[in-house]
């Protein structure tokens, strides 16, 4: 399988492969992807996705009580003690001085992807290996881990924005 895809473009592939999302399960957590130092939470793979838990908000009082995509994804880098700063989507691909746009993704890198180019409303995720990115999104209701091609086979999320990394913590 060919995969291309650069900032600010339309992801595209060749024979596309379609897989079923799955929700994150703790074998998969321990596979290839980084662990943290302490360990991951163990009610990890049981996050609600809640549209106001955004990056900020305080209710719920904890990242793991509830989440949108974006306080979900820092929370996860926070476990690797990368400490991001409560950035919608849309102010994160803006955001310079933390971050640095990256071609080429590495675990830990913040992927964003929208129906189109605009990063306001974004989703994010964090990019875990290869062939996974961690996400809390709606429609799954709790953390899963997609391949490009998943996010692909979705229009609300065809476009891939980018992926940053992030350089100051």
């Amino acid at each position: 399988m060919t995969r291309r895809w650069s900032v600010g473009s339309n992801y595209t592939c060749d024979n596309v492969i379609v897989m079923t999302p799955r929700p994150i399960e703790t074998s998969l957590i321990n596979s290839s992807w980084p662990l943290p130092d302490g360990g991951w939470p163990e009610n990890i793979a049981m996050v609600p996705y809640e549209y106001s838990a955004a990056p900020a908000a305080s209710d719920p009082p904890s990242w793991l009580d509830g989440s949108n995509c974006q306080r979900f994804a820092y929370g996860v880098l926070a476990l690797f003690g990368i400490i991001f700063p409560p950035l919608h989507s849309s102010d994160l691909w803006e955001e310079c001085e933390v971050t640095e746009v990256t071609l080429t993704p590495k675990p830990l890198d913040l992927i964003l992807f929208n129906s189109t180019h605009d990063s306001y409303g974004a989703h994010v995720g964090v990019w875990m290996s290869n062939t996974e990115i961690l996400h809390l999104c709606q429609e799954v209701g709790r953390p899963a881990s997609w391949s490009l091609d998943d996010f692909a086979l979705r229009p609300r999320y065809a476009t891939v924005i980018g992926s940053k990394r992030v350089i100051n913590y």
